[in-house]
């Protein structure tokens, strides 16, 4: 079954038509590219339903200007994924504050927990700042070249290196302990 959406367009015929051709390529996009993406705002964020909302924010914005997004950008997939880090960032640098109440809550809230979130490469992970993080989810999650990451990210390849190196040597510190305690 083949599903027809029409995006409401002023002007002449061609111009509609464009524009439906354009949402068209941006609808099937998303849909190849969502199972990537929602994997890699889950190493971002650490929660699927962080994840959720920060994939839907970022398609939301580049839906919008996809038609100019396509022009401009070399590979539309490292555009977004350079988005989702971004925003990720933006939003862990505006709710990293503490906020301070009168009286703390009576019942703690239930949190939902994961099986894997007492993993330690998992809780290793969490612990890297965000650009390192990215880089290594990048890396080896994705499987993506430094220069890749590099385009995705916006950085140089350097930085790329740097970044992966020292979150590996955190890694590596952070995961011996663990690994040597369960040698007998």
């Amino acid at each position: 079954m083949t599903v027809a959406l029409a995006v409401p367009c002023r002007g002449a015929l061609g111009k509609g038509v464009t524009a439906m051709k354009d949402f068209a390529d941006f609808a099937e996009f998303a849909r190849i590219a969502l199972p990537s993406l929602v994997r890699y705002g889950y190493a971002l964020t650490g929660n699927p339903h962080d994840a959720g909302d920060l994939v839907q924010s970022v398609l939301e914005k580049i839906g919008s200007r996809w038609p100019s997004i396509v022009r401009t950008a070399d590979d539309p997939l490292a555009y977004t994924r350079r988005a989702m880090a971004n925003a990720h960032i933006s939003h862990w640098r505006r709710t990293r504050r503490e906020n301070l109440v009168a009286e703390p809550p009576e019942q703690p809230a239930r949190v939902e927990r994961y099986s894997f979130e007492d993993e330690p490469l998992w809780q290793a992970l969490r612990a890297l700042p965000p650009r390192q993080r990215a880089v290594i989810v990048l890396r080896y999650y994705d499987d993506l070249s430094e220069a890749q990451i590099a385009d995705a990210l916006g950085v140089s390849q350097g930085t790329v290196k740097s970044q992966a190196s020292k979150a590996m040597a955190s890694l590596r510190l952070r995961l011996t302990p663990a690994a040597e305690g369960n040698t007998r």
